[in-house]
């Protein structure tokens, strides 16, 4: 078998997998779902490290492989190169973590949503799982768009799960915001069509220099929709009706990476790129940086907090891979790591929050004293995610933002305006820095507060998924900065 061939088949499973485990999920009685979804997800994290081993064996060769062709006209196809095969197996392996601590959390022992688990829970999860997978590797836009939309139905129905009034209202705005956005990939990938005759989004680099730039921000206007970004952040926030699970994995691990992944893919298949993209990109990176870093501060609730720290840190990868337009492949391997390295620790601190409304009933931060007493790995996992949000060394983002900021005063030396707009980032950085410190040092230490001292028992399941996060927020950005050299 082919080197090429081996890794395609490995791509199928991968994302056949997860997918095939949503069918069973609703054929099969209820009691049986999480234990369907907890298979489709390792099979499938299983695989995409498999392809990943397979490709550093040998040698690490950029590899695209056609699937489905008409005539000339490539439809869809995979691309195996450092890039997808870094973040293919975290967004799949941390689906899977969050399907191992969702078991006790969608349970009526959740002390802030008592719930029965229904099965479509672990169907759309399932299915959003396998649908990471196959945008991670498409070689087409149109491959693009087909995961772009699945993973966009999945976020309206997991968004909505609890249906209430404003959950049913945060699904379906997440579904039209997101879909509105999906407009820039369908124009982009018929302005490519029309002019090249395919669809790979390698042909965008054979696109003239007014063309490339229209399609590029095409895809960009797509991506800030996916990523949250000003002006199509607003679904985000309101995203956090949804069970914590789902708030963890698409609004921390994957659907807001959904935009990220397919504007770097664009740009490192464009060849020359028009200056007017990284200067779009910067910009907005920048006024969404600051605009989440402010809209944080007052937030008492834990997850809404949150939300707006993954809008302003997504904000950190549009600005490196903008700075890449000017020549900084440095920023661009950052920005690559950041999503990679992002995604382990914002899920953490996500989990984290819900297994406070799990075991506590509240997560309002000003109710958490003293937890490192009574929850000790809770309290451990809290202080590991907010050190790396916060980007403090040893934890893994502090690797990717250094790159990003290495880029950034590179570009700079030569350009006064990207110059300033890092130092604005090095300040944006340590401002978070000292908030979270805030929140740590008030949350972490002393004695449990009454709402503390009255929780009920950590479930092992979610002691296990914080165990290996913590590990991986420590490990993952020396592996990511190697692996993208």
């Amino acid at each position: 078998m082919s080197f090429a061939v081996s890794l395609s088949l490995l791509g199928l499973v991968a994302i056949a997998a997860p997918m095939v485990a949503s069918v069973l999920v609703a054929l099969f009685p209820r009691p049986y779902a999480k234990w369907f979804s907890v298979l489709g997800a390792a099979v499938s994290t299983v695989c995409t490290i498999a392809l990943a081993a397979n490709f550093a064996g040998a040698g690490m060769p950029d590899t695209q492989v056609p699937l489905i062709s008409f005539g000339q006209t490539l439809v869809m196809g995979f691309t195996f190169d450092r890039m997808s095969t870094l973040l293919a197996p975290a967004f799949v392996g941390i689906g899977l973590l969050v399907v191992i601590y969702s078991i006790p959390y969608m349970s009526e022992n959740n002390r802030e949503h008592p719930d029965a688990p229904r099965r479509r829970f672990y169907a759309y999860l399932a299915t959003f799982i396998g649908a990471m997978a196959g945008l991670v590797y498409s070689s087409t836009l149109l491959g693009q768009l087909v995961f772009f939309e699945i993973t966009g139905a999945c976020s309206w129905g997991l968004i909505s799960y609890y249906m209430s009034p404003t959950a049913k209202k945060a699904g379906m705005k997440a579904l039209i915001i997101t879909h509105i956005g999906a407009l820039g990939l369908y124009l982009g990938a018929a302005i490519v069509f029309a002019h090249t005759g395919t669809f790979a989004i390698t042909a965008i680099a054979g696109l003239d220099a007014k063309l490339k730039a229209i399609v590029l921000l095409l895809v960009l206007f797509a991506a800030w929709a996916k990523s949250a970004q000003v002006p199509m952040y607003m679904w985000l926030p309101s995203a956090m009706e949804a069970p914590t699970p789902v708030s963890a994995y698409l609004h921390g691990a994957s659907m807001v990476k959904v935009g990220v992944c397919v504007f770097a893919r664009a740009l490192v298949s464009a060849g020359e790129i028009p200056e007017i993209v990284g200067w779009v990109a910067i910009i907005d990176a920048m006024v969404t940086m600051l605009f989440g870093f402010l809209m944080y501060l007052p937030q008492k609730d834990m997850k809404r907090l949150l939300a707006f720290s993954t809008i302003a840190q997504l904000s950190y990868v549009f600005f490196g891979l903008g700075l890449s337009v000017f020549g900084s492949q440095l920023a661009f391997d950052g920005a690559v790591c950041h999503i990679f390295n992002h995604a382990f620790a914002k899920t953490l601190f996500f989990l984290i929050a819900g297994s406070f409304s799990f075991t506590l009933g509240t997560r309002m931060l000003p109710k958490l004293r003293g937890i490192v007493k009574k929850y000790p790995i809770s309290g451990v996992g809290f202080g590991v995610a907010a050190l790396a949000i916060a980007g403090v060394p040893p934890m893994n983002t502090f690797f990717s933002k250094f790159q990003i900021i290495a880029g950034g005063f590179s570009v700079g030396a030569g350009n006064v305006a990207i110059l300033v707009l890092a130092c604005i980032m090095v300040a944006e950085t340590v401002a978070t820095f000292a908030w979270f410190l805030k929140w740590m040092g008030y949350c972490l230490p002393g004695e449990p507060s009454e709402e503390v001292a009255a929780g009920a028992p950590l479930p092992r399941a979610m002691a296990f998924v914080f165990i290996v996060l913590i590990i991986m927020v420590i490990v993952s950005g020396p592996l990511s900065a190697s692996w993208i050299g």
